[in-house]
């Protein structure tokens, strides 16, 4: 492709190292990015409240596709630009449905609020974490899934995500828009037709750029709707196989530089 009109990258497993950084080499190839004045969005599972740290560190400050798609952030000003969310009513009703197919789940939610607030993340006690986290804030089923939430996490660590996800896809089609970013027993739910490519696709209208002048980064399953969606969709030599599957092209894995690698040829 030409040079890309925009730019968007997953962040855990392509933007960062192994150890969790931005390297200093994938740094300086976005701040020649954003110089030629082309926008440089971050697209990730994470929630708002984990991405200033991160954009810190890769020198941005625009809008972030967040939770999957459910979010759209604006960095430099802390806020939430919009969100789609579940209402509690569908909360119960799609748990019910899995404890009723999938026994021995346990759930949290994400939900809006001001960007850093610890409190945004709710879960019931009995839910335990695949990532560091603060403590659970929730008592119970009813308090957990009482307000609107942006994101339903499902933990079973009794099982794979892909496991998870092979049941509670089928079980809730067209219901829920499903995926993972993890295969430690867990999946997360969003409403319908939120992904990051509907995400991304938003941002990319708002710049006047088509998909074709887009080129995305990614590595999970949660890329695939976006490395699709995009005119240039590059995979990381790390990346679940369904992400690989559905790749223009496969990079060097995020240990290597494998962003930085791609955007150089512009850059």
């Amino acid at each position: 492709m030409e040079q890309p009109r925009l730019v968007a990258s997953d962040v855990d497993g392509t933007l960062l190292t192994t150890a969790e950084q931005v390297s200093d080499r994938t740094r300086a190839v976005i701040g020649r990015v954003l110089a030629a004045g082309v926008p440089f969005v971050l697209a990730t599972g994470r929630p708002p409240r984990w991405v200033p740290r991160i954009a810190r560190e890769a020198g941005v400050d625009g809008l972030a596709v967040c939770a999957n798609g459910a979010v759209l952030y604006d960095i430099g000003r802390a806020e939430v630009v919009w969100a789609r969310t579940f209402d509690p009513m569908l909360l119960h009703d799609v748990a019910g449905a899995i404890d009723g197919a999938v026994p021995g789940c346990t759930y949290a939610v994400e939900r809006v609020g001001g960007g850093t607030d610890d409190t945004t993340f709710v879960a019931e006690l009995s839910y335990t974490h695949p990532w560091p986290e603060g403590p659970n804030v929730g008592l119970s089923r009813a308090e957990t899934l009482g307000k609107p939430a942006m994101k339903l996490l499902v933990r079973n660590p009794s099982m794979t995500s892909e496991e998870m996800a092979d049941s509670i896809g089928l079980l809730l089609d067209g219901q829920v828009d499903l995926t993972y970013s993890t295969n430690n027993g867990l999946v997360e739910l969003a409403v319908p037709g939120v992904t990051k490519a509907s995400g991304l696709a938003d941002v990319a209208g708002r710049f006047g750029v088509d998909a074709a002048d887009v080129i995305a980064f990614g590595d999970m399953r949660n890329d695939v709707d976006m490395l699709t969606w995009a005119g240039h969709g590059v995979a990381m030599a790390n990346a679940h196989r369904s992400a690989l599957d559905v790749a223009d092209e496969v990079t060097a894995p995020n240990s290597e530089d494998g962003v930085a690698l791609v955007l150089e040829r512009w850059f």
